[in-house]
């Protein structure tokens, strides 16, 4: 793509994409880190540090970057007195389903002895594929039994019953929610003594306290490596305070530390989407870091129940020498957190998928969506920004017939894009708390008859498992999405696993995006960026030879140029860059325009009132918004219209400047004017999926400030998609088979 001058179109996309591409994110590069020299830890802020691990060990700027955002936040503003919050009522949900899938993941196999060496299906599966590996035996010769059959589940547990007619009223939207009681201060300041004995960041004290209670001091004593549990904390880090506090009991073999670092390793793959890793690149990984004996290490691990083990078994076409259909077993290493959730999400999508045809659809005015939702409980529906509408016309028919019907969005800012509808219009961790939506019957069902989950891609495993956990039998679930744009912040590919297992009907829509926007995008999404028409200047590109003329033009473009030419003012136009890093990534760019368009001594924790803002209340969860005020309480925010108090001990990790925000960030999220940076180091993060969601953004209005030269046709064009690992898409098949 040549880049015209300021004023000038860009380069004329040809037909909408033929076939959705996949979602994208880097798979994770084990070996990334060096091998650990023991050194103290330098303690930059928790966030910084999880934003910068990812921007380094991803190579293309990703979701870990931005799921890092959310990490170290921790409570959410205060609580009022007598009211359960919206978060306290979502972790009761959590545990909940948490508590299933341990009951399910007791339930699958014996205890295997702790500190034993590796016997039953574990010590099976390892014997299995260095019998492969080496050439000893073939594939097929273990892993024999046959898949579970589609009317199975693998819980055994019985059928729900189906949720009953009458519904509960809806309930009005709740505030903002406040977090879970912080750690007492006594527990605190025991964890900071501990915390400056070793040389760790004191500012750690508060998450490390909340996650291990009370003993939290004496847990950090026992085991100093427990600080790889706080988000940003790197190895080199975690080494060098084990051994201020062990001296020489401190060495590379520790089963601690072994234990330890893999479980840091599978959480750092989740950042970046994946569910489970091949047990040879956890190998890896504990070589590079000097672990003297990596296999020993990991058969521990799993003995003593640190990760779970699965097989994945795929025909490979025969080469020379090899038998022809033989199979390449891999084996899998998990966290029980994402890897049962991932089970218990296979098992809920199954049960609906099997759900019988419904004749109370009969009487919807006929159109493909109804037809398949008529016949199926499962469909998954894709299309662009306008086939939105395609769903919620869905849900109004619904309420025609009688039925209960919701329609689940992931912010506020996706709600104000459905407009005025006639129908219950919720967010997703609004339904999941309780705070919004029809409430649940007396067996924890939803109190619906069809959900309908817009921007579907944006679902992490953990939260679809949730969901799914809560549909009710014989209800309908629709995943409405674009296939295109990145996807979760989370662990998972769920919207895309969906689609490449075709466990159930999936309808395309034939509605395009209108405009030269629509049009630019759908060519990219097929790999095609060309030049189109623009003649309401809705699409510009501004060329730009370094970053410091990238941020010099955006500020210009976001205060005068799309102001007084497009009538779109400041606070309407959203900034997206690569990375939070570099000269021209958000923290660069935030500076920036902070000083043009609201210049203050940032009075409070660096904000003052009328701040654009990012508030990361969770892991991989972005809200937009603005400063109001502040005060004893803590920093006031107003996002999309919802009141939100940080407390004041929350702000440094929880909240940022706004103005610029990642294109993970801004996923699922769209502004009347988008101005997209690409500087010159950003090239190494571009990806199709990436430059479609990120052009994507603007409704009326796109800048784009160019300055990667032939990087931004060649990423559209040569880098569709890097996968996740994930078991969902193997989970279906075997349990619903391949249509």
């Amino acid at each position: 793509m040549t880049a015209p001058s300021e004023g000038t179109p860009p380069p004329t996309a040809a037909a909408r994409r033929a076939e959705p591409p996949a979602e994208d994110r880097a798979p994770v590069d084990a070996a990334a880190a060096p091998a650990p020299e023991v050194a103290e830890p330098d303690g930059p802020a928790a966030a910084d540090a999880a934003d910068d691990t990812a921007e380094t060990a991803e190579g293309t700027t990703g979701a870990a970057d931005d799921a890092a955002e959310g990490a170290a936040a921790g409570a959410e503003g205060t609580e009022k007195a007598g009211e359960v919050s919206e978060a306290e009522a979502e972790l009761a949900a959590q545990r909940d389903l948490r508590a299933r899938i341990e009951q399910r993941k007791a339930e699958k196999a014996g205890p295997i002895e702790a500190g034993a060496k590796l016997s039953g299906t574990a010590a099976d599966l390892l014997a299995a594929v260095r019998a492969v590996e080496s050439g000893e035996k073939s594939g097929t010769t273990f892993f024999d039994s046959p898949p579970r059959s589609g009317g199975e589940t693998s819980t055994g547990a019985a059928p729900r019953r189906p949720a009953p007619v009458p519904a509960e009223p809806v309930r009005p939207r709740a505030p903002e929610p406040a977090g879970a009681p912080a750690a007492a201060p006594e527990t605190v300041t025991a964890v900071r003594s501990v915390l400056a004995e070793g040389g760790a960041p004191e500012a750690l004290a508060p998450q490390l306290a909340d996650a291990f209670g009370e003993r939290a001091a004496d847990v950090l004593r026992e085991d100093p490596w427990r600080l790889l549990s706080v988000p940003g904390v790197r190895p080199e880090q975690a080494d060098g305070f084990a051994r201020a506090l062990l001296g020489a009991e401190c060495g590379p073999g520790d089963e601690r530390r072994t234990a330890a670092l893999i479980t840091w390793q599978l959480e750092h793959a989740a950042l970046q989407g994946h569910t489970a890793l091949e047990s040879s690149v956890v190998r890896g990984a504990l070589a590079e870091r000097s672990v003297p004996d990596p296999e020993e290490a990991l058969q521990q691990a799993i003995a003593d129940g640190e990760v779970l083990v699965f097989q994945d078994g795929i025909e490979e076409e025969a080469t020379d020498g090899e038998e022809s259909g033989q199979a390449a077993v891999t084996l899998l290493l998990g966290l029980d957190r994402y890897a049962l959730a991932e089970e218990s999400l296979a098992d809920g999508l199954a049960r609906l998928a099997k759900t019988g045809a419904d004749a109370r659809w009969e009487a919807a005015e006929a159109n493909e969506l109804v037809r398949a939702v008529e016949a199926s409980g499962l469909v998954a529906h894709t299309g662009g920004e306008a086939a939105r509408a395609e769903p919620v016309v869905l849900a109004e028919a619904a309420g025609r017939l009688g039925l209960r019907a919701v329609v689940a969005v992931h912010s506020e800012n996706g709600r104000r894009r459905l407009g005025p509808e006639a129908v219950t219009v919720v967010t997703v961790r609004g339904l999941l708390s309780g705070a919004e939506g029809p409430g649940r019957d007396g067996e924890g069902a939803f109190a619906l008859d069809l959900l309908v989950v817009l921007d579907a891609p944006q679902l992490d495993v953990e939260t679809a498992a949730m969901l799914v956990e809560s549909m009710p039998d014989g209800s309908r679930l629709v995943l409405s999405g674009d296939p295109g744009v990145l996807g979760s912040a989370g662990a998972g590919r769920v919207f895309a696993d969906v689609l490449a297992a075709r466990v159930c009907p999936q309808i395309a829509s034939r509605t395009p995006d209108v405009g030269p926007i629509g049009e630019l995008v759908s060519g990219i999404g097929i790999g095609e960026l060309s030049q189109v028409e623009a003649p309401g200047k809705e699409v510009v590109i501004v060329p730009v030879r370094d970053a410091g003329e990238a941020v010099h033009r955006t500020v210009q473009l976001v205060a005068d140029s799309v102001p007084r030419a497009i009538g779109v003012p400041p606070e309407q136009t959203q900034v997206i860059t690569v990375g939070h890093g570099g000269s021209a990534g958000t923290r660069a760019l935030n500076a920036a325009l902070k000083q043009r368009l609201n210049s203050g001594p940032g009075r409070f924790g660096g904000f003052d009132p009328g701040d654009r803002v990012a508030y990361a209340p969770a892991l991989g969860r972005t809200l937009p918004g603005t400063v109001v005020s502040a005060d004893a309480d803590g920093l006031h925010i107003d996002c999309d219209g919802t009141p939100v108090v940080v407390p004041k001990e929350r702000v440094e990790s929880a909240v940022r400047h706004g103005w610029a925000l990642t294109a993970h960030q801004a996923a699922g999220m769209r502004w009347p004017a988008a101005v997209v940076v690409l500087p010159g180091d950003a090239a190494q993060g571009l990806s199709r999926p990436w430059v479609y969601t990120a052009f994507s953004r603007g409704e009326r209005h796109l800048s784009v400030v160019h300055g990667v030269d032939q990087a931004l046709p060649r990423a559209v064009a040569e880098i569709p998609s890097q996968d996740r690992t994930t078991r969902l898409r193997t989970l279906l098949e075997g349990l619903l088979g391949t249509p």
